[in-house]
């Protein structure tokens, strides 16, 4: 990957970091599919929305349907970008942690 790793807060809170990773495999997705993917409220949902629409990441589109407003959401090429980005680095801190010794897992 040509991006080099790097955290970004904005993306690493849990629900925004759903949204963008289900965002990267689709060209877009319609806000009720990430809604109940993510399994949180309308009004959550568009929160995490408004923060990364306004870091530039996603790209909201309302469009009529069936007499109803439907909203979908994309990742922009800077939201793509950052991303992968911050995923290279959670891979990099990953694989800063010990590996776990043969047979001393956590008991449950």
């Amino acid at each position: 990957m040509s991006h080099a790793p790097v955290f970004d807060a904005v993306i690493h809170a849990p629900g925004r970091l759903q949204i963008c990773a289900i965002l990267s495999s689709v060209d877009d997705a319609e806000f009720a599919m990430i809604r109940d993917a993510i399994k949180v409220s309308d009004s959550v949902l568009s929160k995490h929305l408004k923060q990364l629409e306004e870091a530039g990441y996603v790209k909201l589109t309302k469009q009529a349907e069936n007499g109803r407003q439907r909203t979908w959401i994309a990742l922009t090429p800077a939201g793509r970008k950052t991303f992968a980005a911050h995923v290279a680095e959670l891979q990099r801190l990953a694989a800063l942690t010990a590996p776990e010794p043969m047979g001393q897992g956590f008991a449950g």
